[in-house]
């Protein structure tokens, strides 16, 4: 049975778990109830009206956060020749092509995105199965995949964050950090709410946006009023 802090049983106290909060207000109860002193990451959970065991209602894709991540993301680019140096250029970390494809089948994997033109693609295939697992792998749906390789960089390093929902028909993702004021954790999480209606699939019936909720690193889930967060993310976005 896992232990309990006595800072999170604090915390949890402050939150109403039948409550569904308006997300100023929910906002303000994450910084509140924050449980450690480092810069913990303010992430949402997003329960969707989805089958994902069916092809047509994936929901994948990726979104530029307007005030970004607060984390530095180490880049991969997958280039040869002028894209190489395009890539080197917008900022990315590493960058090669068959050397690198040696380096990870030998272990290696200190990077948090790959991206890789259309060229590289068949080479790139050799480690998908070391890729895919981890959600590494560069994939045209996510912008992963461009011949614009330095745009591609250049937006991930911005704060440009890739989304999938997941087998229960979840949607994790960072809108921010502790140290981001509460309007940019705000227009975050508008920003990734938009995008996830876009991408709405045809085949999906019923409710779309089940359950929402926001927390900290190692804080308690606080969940959020779904009609009300799409009400003001839409009034946000005209």
């Amino acid at each position: 049975m896992a232990h309990i802090g006595k800072n999170f049983k604090k915390a949890a106290e402050s939150v109403d778990r039948n409550k569904r909060y308006r997300l100023d207000d929910a906002l303000a109860l994450v910084k509140k109830t924050a449980v450690r002193k480092f810069d913990e990451s303010v992430d949402a959970a997003i329960n969707l009206g989805v089958d994902p065991k069916h092809a047509d209602q994936m929901v994948r894709g990726a979104v530029a956060l307007p005030h970004g991540t607060g984390k530095v993301l180490r880049v991969l680019a997958f280039a040869k020749g002028d894209k190489a140096r395009e890539a080197q250029d917008a900022g990315a970390d590493f960058v090669g092509a068959e050397d690198m494809i040696e380096k990870i089948q030998g272990g290696w994997l200190d990077f948090d995105v790959s991206v890789a033109t259309p060229d590289m693609m068949p080479l790139v295939g050799r480690i998908g199965r070391i890729l895919g697992p981890r959600g590494l792998m560069p994939n045209p749906k996510t912008g992963t995949v461009s011949v614009e390789i330095g745009t591609a960089v250049r937006e991930i390093k911005a704060g440009k964050i890739e989304y999938r929902v997941e087998k229960a028909g979840i949607v994790h993702a960072p809108i921010g950090r502790l140290s981001f004021e509460a309007e940019q954790l705000a227009e975050n999480f508008h920003a990734l709410l938009d995008a996830l209606i876009k991408a709405k699939p045809a085949a999906a019936k019923g409710t779309y946006l089940k359950t929402i909720s926001i927390t900290t690193t190692m804080g308690p889930g606080i969940k959020l009023n779904p009609a009300h967060a799409l009400a003001v993310s839409q009034a946000a976005a005209d």
